[in-house]
C-alpha cells in the first residue's frame, strides 16, 4: 500500500471525532471479547505459597558460626567483619550502616 508522507497527519482524536455513534458502539463489540488469554507456561504448580512445607528441603551451603573478627550489630543483627564496627559502647556494637 502507498503512503503519501506529504499528506497532513491525523490523530486518533480527529478519527474518533468523526465516526458516528453506531460506528464506535460496533467496533467497541468487535474489539471485547468473552475469551480469556492464559499462558499455559504460567501454571500454579510453578508458585510458591507463603508457609509451604519445605521439610524436604536440604541447604546447598555450608553455614559457619560467627568468627572471632566478626560481631553481630545491636540495631540490625547482622554479622559483620570487625572493620564494619562503627561503635563500641560496653559490649553494645553498632555497624556503621546503623550508625
Amino acid at each position: 500500500m502507498a503512503t503519501d508522507y506529504d499528506a497532513p497527519r491525523r490523530s486518533e482524536a480527529d478519527e474518533l471525532a468523526e465516526d458516528s455513534l453506531e460506528e464506535l458502539k460496533a467496533r467497541r463489540n468487535e474489539t471485547q471479547s468473552g475469551v480469556v488469554d492464559v499462558d499455559e507456561d504460567a501454571t500454579a504448580e510453578n508458585f510458591e505459597l507463603p508457609g509451604a512445607d519445605l521439610s524436604g528441603e536440604e541447604l546447598t551451603f555450608k553455614v559457619l558460626p560467627k568468627q572471632a573478627d566478626e560481631f553481630t550489630c545491636s540495631k540490625c543483627f547482622l554479622v559483620h567483619h570487625r572493620s564494619r564496627l562503627a561503635e563500641d559502647n560496653g559490649g553494645v556494637y553498632i555497624c556503621r550502616d546503623c550508625a
